[in-house]
């Protein structure tokens, strides 16, 4: 995603809270349509919104008074006020789809130019309502029907469902196939987005296809590092894109033999990419400085078609990234929207005949912990000690 816009000069607010509580209940003093998912058995909640299109806004694993992990755009939501081009809320996972740019286009009106002054993001995935389907303490569903034509003019009719469920303890260990490390409170929660053809026609190659493309805004720190795991293959770094908005310099990115970390202090704008031949089905941060771990697991199908998202007419309009990772900064003339960071994922894109559809699933999952707990689940997920990522984190 591109973002170059200004942030909203309109605030009702100092600073950005930091517990759920906090948030939860200032999105219901502005939204109207505010889901709180909880558990029974621990402290784990989740906030979801029909109002920016089933999006996730924030999680915590400590109840009312715990830490908030979603960013939210204060500043836009409490305006009350559409902006043109995007309407950036925030909110730990968002449902869009792609592509973004090429003659396939889903944010660019045909036969434009590919420039910032004829981007605009697809209404249904940025200022519509989602319905609520149906919905329990730990699970809402919510649906929409509509249509959006690509750069090409193909007219793409769809019905979009899409599901947010509270993850419990034994399903977490189910996901992770071992068990959590004493001390770690955690929250947990599953999306399944569900596409379906609902016109009289066959998607086809030829005429631009349609995937799924979640993406997660989160707060950022000083000791904050997104973790990519990637296939160590001998090609593997020239299949790692890290100039999208100029080349990441040396001291943001570290590309180990099977391992990428990528600072995420809000601080340094930069975007990477990595294509499903070397990217894995898992990817998430670490936090030295709040003694967390965020982790987000997605399915890659290496040989599948990825759409290209680049501003250009493309060569190659089905080999783009599996996953993205951006980490936000001020823009030249100082602005800034953020701070935050982003992890995001896509689905392969398919040709879909009437009726059918395609779904993907993404889980997310935060940690807390002491040092020692946290040293563990790090060794587990990645091999990675906690005392490489401080050390890659003071490089200068």
């Amino acid at each position: 995603m591109l973002i170059v816009m200004a942030p909203c000069k309109e605030t009702e607010t100092a600073g950005t809270p930091d517990s759920f509580g906090e948030d939860v209940a200032f999105l219901q003093k502005h939204l109207q349509n505010v889901v709180v998912l909880q558990s029974e058995s621990d402290s784990s909640r989740v906030v979801v919104t029909g109002d920016y299109q089933a999006r996730v806004m924030t999680s915590t694993a400590g109840g009312h008074e715990g830490k908030s992990f979603g960013w939210i755009n204060y500043d836009l939501v409490s305006s009350g006020k559409l902006v043109p081009h995007i309407n950036a809320f925030g909110g730990e996972e968002r449902f869009w789809l792609g592509p973004e740019g090429g003659q396939y286009a889903l944010y660019f009106p045909p036969g434009k130019p590919f420039d910032f002054d004829n981007w605009q993001t697809p209404g249904m995935i940025d200022t519509a309502h989602y319905q609520v389907q149906s919905q329990s303490p730990t699970a809402v569903t919510y649906h929409y029907a509509g249509s959006i034509q690509n750069y090409s003019g193909y007219n793409f009719k769809l019905d979009i469902n899409r599901t947010v469920r509270l993850l419990d303890r034994n399903a977490i260990t189910e996901k992770l196939h071992f068990a959590l490390p004493a001390g770690i409170q955690s929250v947990a929660y599953e999306t399944e987005n569900v596409v379906t053809n609902a016109g009289d026609s066959a998607w086809q190659e030829q005429n631009g296809l349609i995937s799924i493309w979640l993406l997660g805004m989160f707060k950022p720190s000083d000791k904050t590092v997104v973790v990519a795991p990637f296939r160590g293959i001998e090609n593997a770094r020239s299949l790692i894109t890290d100039d999208y908005f100029g080349k990441i310099p040396a001291q943001n990115l570290v590309v180990k033999d099977s391992l990428l970390l990528f600072r995420a202090d809000g601080k340094a704008r930069g975007k990477l990419g990595l294509s499903p031949l070397v990217a894995k089905p898992g990817a998430g941060s670490i936090d030295l400085e709040n003694n967390t771990i965020t982790l987000l697991l997605y399915e890659v199908v290496p040989q599948g078609r990825y759409v290209n998202s680049k501003w250009e007419q493309q060569k190659e309009p089905f080999k783009g990234d599996a996953v993205n990772c951006y980490n936000d900064g001020p823009l030249a003339d100082g602005s800034q929207m953020g701070p935050f960071y982003e992890v995001e994922s896509s689905s392969d894109a398919r040709p879909l005949q009437p009726g059918e559809a395609l779904t993907y699933k993404q889980v997310t999952m935060h940690f807390e912990g002491n040092r020692e707990a946290l040293q563990a689940l790090s060794r587990q997920l990645w091999q990675l000690p906690l005392e490489e990522a401080e050390q890659f984190l003071t490089k200068k």
